[in-house]
């Protein structure tokens, strides 16, 4: 039986706490970026945060770390989880932090497509179907400058936000496998685990056959692991995955559009990223298209 709940006041209130991280973490990245590369700061974040959940793990009687029915679940989770910030990476070299961050938090319509045609209780509506296809049209929108241009900065960015998409398929992918599999009743500290330690081994490793695993420890370059792996991979995934065991994951994106928003005006406030005409347009129509795919019921009335 699905008890999983629409938003309340707390999550509520928790969900924008977490989109302002959420939209100022792959700045942080990106300013950190000359010294440590976006790549190997996710792996080396994910592992220390995983080692964080140690304790935690040792203290929840509920968790089942080496069930194996949880085990295959979660290598497949930690595999997507990996894909999804390899690909954030790679985009951040390519693309501004706010194209990388509006077409990453894409992932609601993707999470919302998946999960109609599984669950009952996450089938759409004709009025979310509109909102899908708003969210769509922004995204083709987003992308008109870029496949106008020829120059190689065009080209470049066209990449990194094809790759910032992908991204956001690749997470919607995530949070699906962990509603329609053993993980959706097991332990919150277990999944997350199951995600951080797979991804610190996978994208280390990555980084090492890539040549991104340099690393200048400057003030910048510490304070950036020390956000993402204490706020950012800890705190806020830890509270992800509570909100995602007991609230509706298509409810979860009501808030979501916040976090683009959020995204893009710390990219111009601290990367000074300029934003052109046809991204606003194009993102002002994808947050819509959450939005009315996030609030059908508060918009019918």
């Amino acid at each position: 039986m699905d008890e999983r709940k629409a938003l309340d006041a707390t999550a509520s209130g928790l969900m924008i706490v977490l989109c302002m991280i959420w939209g100022l973490q792959q700045v942080i990245l990106k300013m950190a970026a000359p010294d440590i590369s976006p790549l190997m700061q996710i792996a080396l974040r994910s592992g220390l945060a995983a080692i964080l959940l140690l304790p935690l793990l040792y203290f929840d009687k509920t968790s089942q770390l080496f069930n194996r029915q949880n085990l295959k679940a979660g290598a497949l989770v930690a595999f997507l989880f990996s894909l999804e910030f390899f690909l954030l990476a790679q985009a951040l070299q390519l693309t501004s932090a706010s194209h990388a961050v509006v077409l990453l938090y894409t992932a609601p319509i993707f999470v919302a497509l998946g999960l109609h045609w599984k669950l009952p209780s996450e089938r759409l509506s004709l009025l979310q179907w509109t909102g899908i296809g708003i969210a769509f049209l922004g995204i083709v929108v987003t992308f008109l400058r870029a496949n106008s241009g020829g120059s190689i900065a065009d080209q470049q960015m066209l990449w990194g936000d094809l790759l910032a998409l992908a991204g956001s398929i690749a997470w919607a992918a995530t949070t699906i496998t962990v509603r329609l599999s053993s993980l959706a009743q097991a332990a919150v500290t277990q999944t997350l685990f199951y995600q951080l330690a797979g991804s610190f081994v996978l994208l280390f490793g990555t980084a090492l056959v890539l040549g991104q695993a340099t690393i200048h420890f400057t003030p910048l370059v510490m304070g950036s692991l020390a956000f993402h792996t204490l706020v950012v991979s800890f705190a806020s995934f830890l509270a992800w995955f509570w909100l995602l065991r007991n609230y509706l994951a298509s409810r979860l994106g009501v808030f979501s559009f916040l976090t683009p928003l959020f995204g893009m005006a710390f990219g111009v406030w601290l990367l000074g990223e300029k934003i052109e005409l046809n991204f606003v347009i194009g993102s002002a129509l994808v947050l819509l298209g959450i939005v009315v795919v996030s609030l059908q019921g508060w918009l019918r009335k």
